[in-house]
């Protein structure tokens, strides 16, 4: 695939994790597709669903709006099945702090991305968590 579909995809996902940390829920929601698959079972071991963009971007608001973020993105390996859908697997690591009490995630990311008119979006999203720091997961019912 073209370089210019990665660096799209790339970028994509870097708005999905900026957004969190500007409270940029309109932003964030722009980054998916109308339904979006999640499996954040290794954070906060609730059961994979499907559920609307609008949906999770108004659960993570309700959790973490009083929470300053921090997310860090890199290492991206884009495979494409197809010119409208890829797999893209990223590292990340993800700052939360209220209060005095930080929390540091060091985890993997596996996004499913489909193009339409609008670009590339978010599909699906699974959490792999390696390890976690700090005194308790801060806001992990919606992260």
């Amino acid at each position: 695939m073209s370089s210019e579909n990665r660096l799209a995809i790339q970028e994509v996902i870097a708005k999905f994790a900026n957004s969190f940390d500007l409270q940029d829920w309109d932003g964030l929601e722009a980054c998916f597709t109308e339904s979006i698959y999640m499996d954040y079972s290794d954070l906060n071991g609730a059961a994979p669903k499907t559920i609307a963009a609008k949906e999770y971007v108004a659960l993570r608001r309700t959790a973490l709006e009083r929470i300053k973020l921090h997310h860090l993105v890199g290492n991206y390996e884009i495979e494409f099945a197809d010119a409208n859908s890829a797999t893209c697997r990223a590292s990340m690591m993800v700052w939360r702090k209220a209060d005095e009490a930080v929390t540091t995630s060091h985890c993997f990311y596996i996004f499913q991305l489909a193009q339409s008119a609008a670009g590339w979006r978010i599909s699906h999203i699974t959490q792999k968590v390696f390890w976690n720091e700090g005194a308790s997961p801060l806001g992990a019912s919606a992260k």
